[in-house]
């Protein structure tokens, strides 16, 4: 099941390389995530997703975070827990400025 969700990009970053022999290519994003707020906490902390491959970086890289965007998030599941899958990621345009 997909669904949109508009949300604050904190930060994001690309890595590819090798490592051990094993190679690795991703690009990470940090969304503005509540906290559940008790009687010893509040604020806002900021949730890891991959998107994709390091390419996906370059479609950022351009903006200085934070910033709105638009999620297409997936819940998957394997029957014990769900994990939420960043599937794409679109950057709101930027204001327009006054003259």
């Amino acid at each position: 099941m997909q669904m949109q969700s508009d949300v604050v990009v904190t930060a994001f970053k690309a890595s590819k390389g090798d490592f051990n022999g094993t190679p690795y290519d991703s690009t990470k994003v940090y969304l503005e995530t509540g906290i559940l707020a008790g009687e010893r906490s509040k604020g806002v902390i900021a949730s890891e997703y991959t998107w994709g491959l390091s390419d996906n970086y370059s479609k950022l890289e351009h903006l200085d975070p934070p910033f709105k965007a638009k999620a297409v998030l997936q819940q998957v599941s394997n029957g014990r827990s769900v994990t939420t899958i960043l599937v794409d990621l679109i950057p709101e345009k930027a204001p327009v400025q006054a003259k």
